[in-house]
């Protein structure tokens, strides 16, 4: 006789149910109940970066934690039980939308509906990506551009401002002083990439992660796939991107930090380009890695292209910035 394993999501939601039976957070109590008596109210931000977001505009009013962990691939993670205890203690639910988290309506489904939940590209025109697989699916990395992070400033400060009122004008200070930084970030970056020659305007990558970046910047772009969720390389799109960095003759092409550079590293070795350095893009590095908040990951990333792009062209490798 033959037995049928029950479905994957059958199993995660049963696990869920017993998990969350009798937890304090999955009472009908308001969410300012939600909270240690020890200390601030929990946010729960799906990845890091917008984690980084959440605490440069909550100040000591919040405490925000990120659900996947620094260098975790985000489009395909899988939530564990662990995970939705943390979220059922927590006052708001921050994620990015777009598709960006693939497994977002398997986890809220096993939460409380009374948690509030904010989705920070709210507002945001999103690209479509044009990869023929996953054609008119939203790119779901706004973020990457200064401008449009001020978007997701704005969308938290909102957010906070209905979850603690009282913190509204900490909220809004916040929000500025940062949206000031982005602005700054915008300005370098803009200096800086119109460094480079023409021909050498082409970012090649893993993933199109740098659609809104190279939109704002005067880039093209270049990738072997079009999300870490459909990371398989077809043959076509690897003689495409070998063909293109041939024909514009690049120094350089990059790899993302949260997934294998393999299929990147044949590229290099197809044409004699070097597998110049990592971005990082979905994660933050740890807290003593190169990009441990969302502006310091634009200023890794920008002195990894242009020192790459560049590498026979000048005497020294850009610094940091001051």
């Amino acid at each position: 006789m033959t037995t049928r394993r029950p479905p994957l999501l059958f199993l995660f939601s049963l696990t869920v149910a017993v998990t969350l039976v009798g937890l304090p957070g999955c009472t009908t109590a308001s969410p300012s109940r939600q909270q240690d008596a020890t200390g601030p109210p929990k946010v729960l931000a799906s990845f890091t970066v917008l984690a980084d977001l959440a605490r440069a505009v909550a100040g000591d009013h919040l405490q925000v934690t990120s659900l996947v962990k620094p260098g975790a691939e985000v489009h395909s993670y899988e939530p564990t039980p662990s995970d939705l205890r943390q979220a059922a203690g927590a006052v708001l639910i921050v994620d990015n939308g777009l598709d960006m988290e693939s497994w977002r309506e398997r986890f809220y489904t096993n939460l409380p509906d009374r948690i509030p939940r904010v989705t920070l590209t709210q507002g945001i025109e999103p690209l479509s990506i044009r990869d023929a697989a996953v054609a008119g699916r939203p790119n779901p990395h706004a973020w990457m551009s200064p401008r449009l992070a001020m978007v997701y400033v704005e969308n938290l400060r909102q957010a906070f401002t209905e979850t603690a009122p009282e913190h509204a004008g900490s909220f809004a200070a916040n929000a500025a002083a940062y949206n000031r930084q982005l602005l700054q970030l915008d300005e370098e970056l803009r200096q800086t990439i119109a460094r480079l020659p023409r021909k050498r305007r082409l970012l090649v990558t893993c993933e199109g992660a740098f659609s809104y970046l190279a939109r704002d910047y005067g880039l093209e772009e270049a990738y072997l796939w079009p999300v870490n969720g459909d990371s398989d390389v077809t043959a076509q799109r690897l003689a495409k991107v070998i063909r293109l960095v041939k024909e514009r003759q690049l120094p350089a092409v990059f790899c993302e930090s949260t997934v294998n550079s393999a299929a990147q590293e044949e590229v290099a070795a197809a044409t004699g380009a070097r597998l110049a350095g990592v971005f990082y893009v979905d994660s933050l590095s740890g807290p003593q890695g190169p990009a441990p908040t969302l502006l310091e990951l634009q200023r890794h990333n920008i002195r990894t292209l242009m020192n790459g792009l560049l590498q026979d062209l000048q005497p020294a490798p850009i610094q940091a910035t001051p």
